[in-house]
């Protein structure tokens, strides 16, 4: 299940359906909005995509990781819109026979999503600036 949704989102309903009879390891990572980036305080996030295109990216991304490593079955739900600290953004869920896959499967689907898929961060600080984040701070690489 690939899903943009402006909604929040069940943790619980995302994981239940990924539960098959082949499945022993089911591993997720949920990114959510902290309070600070750096030293500045963050009062809210919004984020902004190319929903066409990201829903793409998304399913390629989905069959891409299935594949190399031999998942029964994939969620990836971002959020978009604006959201408050605590909220929760993203949601990669995996199924595989074994937990190492899992893991390795995880991982590599947040770091493709963030380097990869057309999906815009906008931070509001405490002091009332805002501004959108550089794409290189988006993909963790110099935050």
């Amino acid at each position: 299940m690939i899903l943009l949704t402006k909604k929040d989102f069940s943790i619980d309903e995302a994981v239940s359906a990924l539960r098959h009879r082949e499945t022993g390891a089911v591993v997720s990572f949920l990114g959510t909005v902290r309070g600070f980036t750096g030293k500045r305080r963050i009062a809210k996030l919004m984020f902004e995509a190319d929903r066409s295109a990201a829903q793409r990216r998304l399913k390629e991304m989905r069959l891409q990781a299935i594949r190399r490593f031999k998942l029964q079955d994939v969620v990836i739900i971002h959020r978009l819109g604006t959201l408050d600290v605590s909220e929760k953004i993203v949601l990669i869920s995996v199924a595989a026979s074994h937990r190492g896959e899992a893991f390795a499967a995880c991982r590599y689907l947040i770091e493709e999503l963030k380097r990869s898929v057309p999906i815009w961060k906008k931070e509001y600080l405490m002091k009332g600036e805002a501004r959108w984040v550089p794409a290189s701070r988006q993909r963790g690489l110099d935050d």
